[in-house]
């Protein structure tokens, strides 16, 4: 079988390596799981234990979680086409900076924000946390921005693992109208160019639903029911 990725709505960060397979060029597949409904479900569970997206079930059965880990399993088995690096080369630690601190310092500033709007809270304590994460996301951009550094891409290179990351993150600034990212003209352009991306076009209609056209290795999507009878029987 295909790996399936299974990979979260709306607005989930598995939309990273939505992006990452398609510029792979590796067969998969996909899984859609609603966010909250299914991914805190016994049946997910079983998939992923800490209930949250992406994950990826490999040919063998095996299971990955987490999109840093995912992203590195993608690109060592895309190093031929300049997707990956060889781990321990100069490319693959500057890889690893960049996603280290986009999955850290970049996604975990837009974390109070998605808490203010998915909880119910006292309106001083929705105020105080909306600060808060408003703050966050203008200091990660403002660093992102030096990190990038005037390049083109964020590795300079050309795309790589890290800006497909970066515009599933990226763009829960556009759901939260928190900055003008016209004020970091790298960033902006980065995310404009990224938008043209037959990869990020893809992803995006798989998440809305759209006729989507795929340009890389996609062979169509599965529900939770039919992964997990591919899961027992790769066991």
């Amino acid at each position: 079988m295909s790996p399936i990725l299974f990979y979260g709505v709306p607005e989930g960060c598995s939309f990273g390596s939505i992006v990452a397979l398609e510029w792979s060029g590796l067969p998969y597949r996909l899984c859609r799981v609603e966010m909250p409904e299914m991914v805190s479900t016994d049946d997910y569970v079983r998939i992923n234990a800490v209930c949250e997206t992406p994950s990826l079930l490999l040919e063998d059965g095996r299971t990955i979680s987490e999109s840093m880990a995912i992203l590195h399993h993608i690109g060592a088995r895309a190093i031929g086409n300049g997707l990956g690096f060889a781990q321990g080369s100069e490319d693959f630690d500057r890889l690893n900076q960049m996603l280290a601190f986009l999955n850290t310092t970049f996604f975990k500033a837009f974390g109070p924000l998605w808490y203010a709007f998915e909880h119910p809270l006292e309106p001083q304590q929705k105020q105080a946390l909306t600060a808060y994460g408003i703050a966050a996301v203008e200091k990660a951009h403002q660093t992102l921005e030096r990190l990038l550094d005037a390049r083109e891409w964020l590795l300079g290179n050309g795309p790589s693992l890290a800006d497909a990351y970066f515009v599933g993150i990226a763009r829960w600034n556009d759901f939260h109208k928190v900055v003008d990212r016209r004020q970091f003209p790298g960033l902006h352009r980065l995310y404009e160019r990224m938008q043209q991306e037959p990869a990020v076009r893809f992803a995006h209609a798989i998440e809305h639903r759209q006729e989507a056209k795929s340009s890389g290795g996609f062979r169509g999507e599965v529900d939770l029911a039919e992964a997990l009878g591919l899961l027992k029987q790769a066991a």
